[in-house]
């Protein structure tokens, strides 16, 4: 049994929120590169260069990419040979307290959502844990902004409605959201499980890599046509037309129940944060 102390876990959280709040993934920089090299609409061409000369900024000066912040949604993947020392959830917190007070990021949490009163350190963080073979503990930071969010939804098909009915709620979520979640964006689709877990599904699926497709032949071709009938629809960057209006298309899917089509489609804008580290 390894021994974890919770007060590393806050350190690393604090980190992991202030660096994926001010540098943009690789994977999604290359992308949105190689789409301003597609792009043959000038205003679409200007938006692009405004947005890498954004991230190189704020990569430069080490500041936050979005005045969104997010709410942070953390991930753990806890080895079940390893043993926490301390409070698990406290220790998230404290560190998502720690990144936003240290980092100087936006506080956007509300402690209630009627009553809306801020917290003013932006805990409580959203948590899901995992448990994994092993002695690590993954940890990966992602805040949410809800520019994006606001636009994402959720469905229970009915089996009837098959791969068409799948594809054509994809599409109306994306075209319904126009310019609203910043586009280019990442869409995000969980399709199966239950009500909840078709939700979680498209979450994880943002953490995703852009440039890597579904491993299974049949979801990854899935991929590339939605992604070809999005861009398409001619929304383009920030909602002015174009080519681009998403960079990627990653679908997590789960088996589920013989009366059930279960889909959620989770939007996010181009500024697509999530930073890992293992303990």
């Amino acid at each position: 049994m390894r021994e974890i102390d919770a007060k590393a876990i806050t350190d690393t959280v604090a980190r992991l929120a202030i660096e994926a709040n001010c540098l943009l993934p690789t994977d999604v920089k290359d992308r949105i590169e190689a789409a301003r090299l597609e792009e043959n609409w000038p205003t679409a061409q200007g938006i692009l260069d405004k947005i890498i000369e954004n991230y190189g900024i704020a990569e430069r000066d080490f500041v936050p990419i979005c005045q969104d912040t997010g709410m942070c949604c953390v991930f753990l993947k806890i080895g079940q040979d390893v043993h926490i020392s301390g409070d698990l959830k406290s220790a998230v917190d404290e560190g998502v307290r720690r990144g936003y007070t240290e980092g100087y990021l936006r506080k956007s949490v509300v402690a209630d959502p009627l009553r809306r009163v801020n917290t003013g350190d932006n805990t409580p963080a959203v948590l899901y844990t995992e448990i994994v073979p092993g002695d690590k503990l993954e940890i990966t930071v992602a805040p949410k902004g809800f520019g994006s969010e606001n636009m994402s939804r959720l469905a229970m098909l009915k089996p009837s409605d098959g791969a068409e009915g799948v594809k054509r709620f994809i599409i109306n979520t994306v075209e319904e959201a126009g310019p609203n979640p910043c586009p280019p964006v990442i869409v995000g689709v969980g399709i199966g499980g239950t009500f909840d877990k078709a939700a979680l599904l498209a979450k994880k699926a943002l953490m995703r890599p852009v440039s890597e497709r579904s491993s299974d032949e049949y979801y990854a071709a899935l991929e590339a046509e939605l992604l070809e009938k999005i861009n398409s629809l001619g929304v383009g960057p920030q909602g002015f037309g174009g080519r681009t209006t998403a960079l990627a298309v990653n679908i997590e899917w789960a088996p589920t129940h013989i009366a059930g089509l279960p889909v959620a489609v989770n939007i996010n804008c181009h500024v697509t944060r999530h930073k890992s580290a293992v303990l």
